[in-house]
């Protein structure tokens, strides 16, 4: 097998375990193929390239390049003298990491803390065991989800090199 080959193979690896591994972190299959495909790339692709490569439709590589682009993941990138807007991903892991912690951070962290926090708020006053009981059950909840959340942004706030020295320490890695 030729070298182009076997980066080709590599890269088709890459595409449907990145596509697999997405839906653990919230996205769709194909909105995470089309992200790897654009982190494999060397130069933006159109929605045209996506489409043709993945063997989507265009309503799909369409919407999933939208949402992608409003979690941050990909940017639009403009050529000169062409209409169709190019398409590429941030390629650093640190940022891709952060980005995708502040999205799931916004989507589904913070929903859930309101909702902990409503039914705190709702059930402080009951005088029955069970209200008692589920009071307690929620403020212990919201309390952990709430510290989780703080510690989630500051490591997503660190620069790289401190984040990795700190799970490192924490880890007893180093």
């Amino acid at each position: 097998m030729s070298e182009p080959e076997e980066l080709e193979d590599a890269k088709e690896a890459f595409i449907a375990q990145w596509g697999a591994l997405g839906t653990s972190w919230g996205i769709n299959r194909t909105m995470a193929k089309i992200h790897a495909l654009l982190m494999v790339s060397p130069e933006p692709l159109s929605t045209d390239d996506c489409m043709e490569r993945l063997e989507i439709s265009r309503g799909n590589a369409h919407s999933n390049l939208k949402e992608l682009t409003a979690w941050g993941l990909v940017k639009i990138v403009v050529r000169k003298g062409e209409r169709r807007e190019f398409f590429e991903a941030e390629k650093t892991v640190w940022k891709i990491f952060t980005t995708i912690t502040r999205e799931r951070k916004r989507r589904e962290i913070d929903p859930a803390l309101t909702v902990l926090r409503e039914c705190k708020t709702a059930t402080e006053d009951l005088k029955t065991q069970e209200g008692k009981d589920f009071y307690s059950q929620m403020k212990e909840l919201e309390q952990f989800v709430s510290m989780a959340s703080k510690a989630g942004d500051k490591v997503a706030n660190m620069q790289h090199s401190k984040a990795m020295q700190m799970a490192a320490k924490l880890f007893g890695l180093s």
